[in-house]
């Protein structure tokens, strides 16, 4: 990124969109909210679309809409801050499209440092990660960050990177919320499968305070690091749906009072050898270890999950993990519990293959479970 000779915006009426897809945790989930802890995520083929335009004054300085709001946001700008126009678009701005304010935010102030004019806006979200106003559990805040951000970047002719993208993410997710891991980001910024571990979002932050955004995005971030992995060579990822939603934040608060003792510092310890050697097991192609680790990285969220009170495995989670192993395969929770998705790693090649994931899925439909039918894109330019 470099600063501009003269404030400069784009002219006339242009229009860009940009999707970003949705992520579920295949292991390391709670320990990965600790800096430097690894775990593995994928995206999935289901997307957040962000088309941000102008032109014409549209009688305010950001008006955003989205497919699960029923009415649009009208926000003006005060300082480097959006507030609502009135009580609704308020509302809605520390609310419902929080996450895409905090983005505009983000972006206006990195190009204010450029001595760039930033004209009206209008930002239009539309999501399929939720239905019918319910949302799956498949990060739609991390996707709707993303989107907007990349989307912003290619208005504006800032030519981001991926890695800059993620990075001017993360200040807008922890301007909302400073524990959150940003794993959900990187899924949606890389795609396929991914290795993640957090920065140290507090540094980070504290570095936000005192520098530019480009100085920020620039430095570098303690404990951060990505890393892209093969999928496995043989075993199908399927995905259930418990139709129960659960808040990641909900369940992370319960956590705090147990953070300090012995038996967490276990867990970190315990899931970081885990996902480790999970990563092991996907670049060797090895899928008899990799089905050995997803059960043993379930059983540390049940371990998890009974020593501290979070109510990560529901009865209907529980099914679903059940029913994958009576058809020989390995399941889990993704994500925080409670709710949400559960995952499940399934060989449907070769003999009896399909008839497995038959089975599988009309047992998750008996117990109430919705099989989302997901897959992992490819990434752009990637064999896999």
């Amino acid at each position: 990124m470099t600063r501009a000779s003269a404030p400069v915006a784009p002219t006339g009426t242009r229009t860009v969109t940009r999707h970003a897809p949705g992520k579920l945790f295949i292991a390391g989930e709670y320990a990965v909210v600790e800096p430097g802890r690894p775990a593995i995520l994928v995206a999935v083929d289901r997307t957040v679309s962000v088309t941000v335009s102008l032109g014409p004054d549209i009688g305010t300085d950001v008006e955003i809409t989205s497919d699960l709001c029923s009415h649009s946001a009208r926000l003006r700008r005060h300082g480097g801050a959006l507030a609502g126009c009135d009580p609704d678009s308020e509302r809605l701005a520390r609310g419902g499209v929080a996450h895409v304010v905090s983005a505009v935010e983000v972006l206006t102030r990195l190009l204010g440092e450029q001595g760039r004019e930033v004209p009206a806006l209008h930002v239009s979200v539309t999501s399929r990660l939720h239905e019918a106003g319910t949302k799956f559990g498949l990060g739609s805040s991390g996707a709707v960050t993303v989107a907007t951000v990349a989307a912003l970047g290619e208005l504006f002719d800032l030519h981001l990177s991926p890695e800059t993208r993620f990075r001017l993410a993360v200040l807008a997710t922890g301007r909302l919320d400073p524990n959150a891991s940003c794993g959900d980001l990187a899924a949606s910024t890389w795609g396929g499968w991914l290795s993640y571990r957090a920065p140290d979002r507090a540094a980070v932050l504290k570095l936000a305070r005192r520098k530019s955004i480009a100085e920020t995005v620039s430095a570098p971030w303690p404990d951060f690091a990505v890393r892209t992995l093969p999928p496995p060579s043989r075993l199908a990822l399927q995905v259930g749906w418990t139709g129960t939603p659960a808040s990641t934040g909900a369940q992370l608060s319960k956590l705090d009072n147990w953070r300090d003792g012995p038996a967490y510092r276990d867990f970190l310890a315990r899931s970081t050898d885990c996902v480790r050697a999970c990563e092991t097991a996907l670049l060797r192609g090895d899928d008899r270890e990799l089905l050995a680790r997803i059960r043993e990285s379930r059983q540390l969220l049940t371990d998890l999950d009974r020593a501290a009170g979070l109510g990560i495995v529901t009865d209907r989670l529980a099914a679903l993990c059940d029913a994958a192993e009576a058809e020989g395969g390995a399941a889990k929770p993704s994500g925080a519990g409670g709710g949400d998705c559960g995952i499940a790693l399934l060989k449907t090649t070769g003999p009896g293959g399909a008839a497995r994931l038959t089975r599988l899925r009309d047992r998750w439909t008996a117990a109430g479970i919705q099989p989302l039918g997901l897959h992992v894109p490819r990434r752009e330019g990637s064999d896999e």
